[in-house]
Parts: C-alpha cells; sequence; structure tokens
C-alpha cells in the first residue's frame, strides 16, 4: 500500500501518464518542457511510492533499451480522491432516502460481514485477544508500520491505526467508522470499540476489545 505524497511536479506527470499509452522519457520532456534529468528524478520519485510503473522494450536497431512508464492504480486514487469523498456521502444519503435508517443499518451489516469473511480467513487464533493481535498483524502487512501495538492502562492490547484505508469515504454519519469497528468485532468474536478517532480531532484511532482482561 502506498504511503506517499506527489509534488507538484510529480502530479503534473502523473496527470501526463493517466489515460494515455505508456510514454518514454522524451515524450515526457516534450510534454513538460523540462530537461532529461528533472523528468529522471520525478519518475524515479512516483515509481518508488508507487504512483508509476516502468517497463523496458527493445527496440530494434537500437543498442540500449527503452523505458515506458505509465500511472497505477495508486496514482488514480490520487487524483480523484475529491471525487470520492463526494460520491460516497451520497450513496449512503440515498440508501437512507430509499430505505430509512432501517436500510442503512441492514447494508452497514452486510458490507462488515463481507469484510470480516475476507480477513477471517487469513485468521488462525481461537481467543478473541489472539485473534486481535492476529489481525493487527494482517493490517501491518498491507499498511506497514502506521498500525501500531501499544498497551494500555489496563494492560489490555490497544491497536494504535495512524493510517485510515478509508479516508475518503468518510462522511458525516461516520458510516464507514461503524463498518471498520463492526467488521473488527465479527473477526476477533468479541466487542472491538474506537476510543479515539482522527476525525474527533484525535492524532490517530486507537481500538481495544471491550473488557479485555
Amino acid at each position: 500500500m502506498v504511503h506517499a505524497t506527489v509534488t507538484p511536479a510529480g502530479l503534473r506527470v502523473v496527470k501526463l501518464l493517466v489515460g494515455n499509452p505508456p510514454q518514454s522519457i522524451a515524450d515526457l520532456m516534450d510534454a513538460t518542457g523540462v530537461t532529461r534529468t528533472a523528468v529522471t528524478e520525478q519518475l524515479n520519485e512516483l515509481v518508488a511510492a508507487g504512483f508509476v510503473e516502468r517497463r523496458t522494450e527493445r527496440v530494434a536497431g537500437r543498442g540500449r533499451p527503452r523505458h515506458l512508464y505509465s500511472a497505477t492504480e495508486a496514482a488514480m486514487l490520487v487524483l480523484f480522491a475529491g471525487s470520492q469523498r463526494m460520491m460516497v456521502p451520497a450513496i449512503w444519503r440515498v440508501i437512507e432516502e430509499i430505505g430509512g435508517k432501517k436500510l442503512k443499518s441492514r447494508v452497514l451489516r452486510r458490507v462488515s460481514r463481507s469484510l470480516a469473511e475476507h480477513y477471517n480467513s487469513k485468521i488462525r487464533a481461537r481467543k478473541p485477544a489472539q485473534r486481535f493481535l492476529q489481525l493487527i498483524r494482517v493490517f501491518r502487512e498491507d499498511e506497514g508500520n502506521l498500525i501500531e501495538i501499544d498497551q494500555g492502562s489496563n494492560g489490555q492490547t490497544v491497536m494504535r491505526r495512524r493510517s485510515c484505508s478509508f479516508f475518503s469515504m468518510f462522511d458525516e454519519s461516520r458510516a464507514v467508522c461503524q463498518i471498520d469497528e463492526k467488521m473488527m468485532s465479527l473477526v476477533v468474536g468479541a466487542p472491538v470499540r474506537r476510543t479515539a478517532c482522527r476525525h474527533d480531532g484525535d492524532p490517530c484511532c486507537t481500538f481495544e476489545i471491550v473488557g479485555e482482561k
């Protein structure tokens, strides 16, 4: 998972790559009007961040291979995050308008169960505390050191989630936050509560098992 930002210069390159055939450095030099060194530096940063992928092809009659660059799905997410932030709240509003709070609640439960099934396949422990630890490790495989494990004041396991997989989907009803919390409770086999939330001004979201000893 990508945890990087795009500089204005890099964003310009990304916009040239999205929706176009793979581009060479020469193509991008012509489009941007900057030097080969500058384009190469931007591309190297974008490739390292996961926003651009590079492939190599050999051209007949040419000794050295040519590198071609294209935008990844991660780049699309960066470009259109604003649209996602508009779309998801609109979907929840329409669901509630059509079926009221009862339908919205049913959708929340179904989505939570669907996500729980995905994570359940990766968890082998039986006790809630152990399942919680394994779930945290699964999250860390995707999000790296943005997921931390702490000990609470009562000795319980606390997950500090400095990232947010659903940040662009947040709406004022916090439906996505509810899905996240319900999903973890289903996987762990015990209620998991959010003890801090970034949307309340906290630095990150924290979670723990209710009543863990």
